[in-house]
């Protein structure tokens, strides 16, 4: 004997059917989100991977995973996905030229990824962009100015600019000037400096490296006595604010003056009148 429920009993067979997809959908999703951010993390847990690559690969494999839970998501939603992809193949132009932005930052993500022009850590400058690198991921690059603020640069941006890495080569060269008045002695000055420097551990002294001392220029009102040297990059700007401050307590403690700016006003017998004239009439 056959038991005919009717429409109701159809409508709740419908019902049933959509919600059990709906529910697993849904799940399909949160696992898709939970499985890309484990990847992800996982992926940036590698102590043999570089900080640059495992941050851009961990941005990569989660934004995949997502897309694949997508597809699965529409497929039991009831979406035929071969046509939804043959679709989104035949719209990819329209697409392309859309996002074309942001899809230029994906390719210099890559580029940079590939070519390596610096690494997370480093401290460069493109462009008007300056900071240390924090992290290079799919759409741009995270950076921190000296100051600690917060950069968040497109990575075509970054891409399409002369790309300077102060962190790169291991040793810098500074040139430190110190101007001293054309009547004292040049010799005293250079080796009143020259004490000051073999007193600097960080100086490189490697063959091909050592300080050299010279005269720089002949200025409007000084001499300029100038030093080459060589230090480690860590070493850079420490090492060059210290030796500014003790060259010119080295030049004091030697009685060498270092002049500074000076203007001579002239003035005519016929404006010294006149200025006369006007200190009168403001005095009365």
């Amino acid at each position: 004997m056959e038991l005919d429920f009717g429409p109701e009993s159809e409508l709740v067979a419908l019902i049933t059917f959509w919600g059990m997809r709906l529910l697993t959908a849904i799940a399909i999703l949160i696992a898709g989100w939970v499985i890309g951010n484990w990847t992800s993390n996982r992926i940036k847990s590698f102590k043999k991977l570089e900080e640059t690559i495992k941050s851009f690969l961990g941005g990569l494999a989660k934004y995949a995973i997502l897309a694949i839970a997508f597809v699965a998501v529409l497929g039991q939603l009831g979406v035929q996905t071969a046509s939804l992809l043959a679709v989104l193949g035949a719209a990819g132009l329209a697409i392309g030229l859309a996002l074309q932005g942001t899809l230029s930052n994906v390719a210099s993500g890559v580029m940079m990824l590939i070519l390596r022009p610096f690494n997370v850590g480093d401290y460069i400058e493109a462009g008007s962009v300056k900071g240390t690198v924090k992290s290079l991921s799919l759409f741009a690059t995270e950076l921190a100015t000296i100051d600690n603020l917060y950069v968040f640069a497109p990575n075509s941006k970054i891409w399409n600019s002369e790309i300077v890495n102060f962190s790169r080569n291991r040793q810098r060269r500074n040139d430190l000037i110190n101007g001293i008045a054309y009547d004292e002695d040049i010799d005293a000055a250079i080796k009143a400096i020259k004490k000051i420097i073999d007193k600097e551990e960080r100086i490189v002294l490697t063959e091909g490296k050592e300080p050299v001392y010279y005269v720089s220029a002949l200025g409007d009102s000084s001499v300029n006595i100038g030093v080459r040297y060589w230090t480690a990059t860590s070493d850079f700007l420490a090492t060059k604010w210290e030796l500014t401050k003790l060259t010119k307590q080295a030049l004091d403690k030697a009685g060498i003056s270092i002049p500074f700016p000076t203007r001579t006003l002239e003035f005519s017998q016929d404006s010294m009148e006149a200025l006369a004239a006007s200190s009168k009439k403001k005095a009365a």
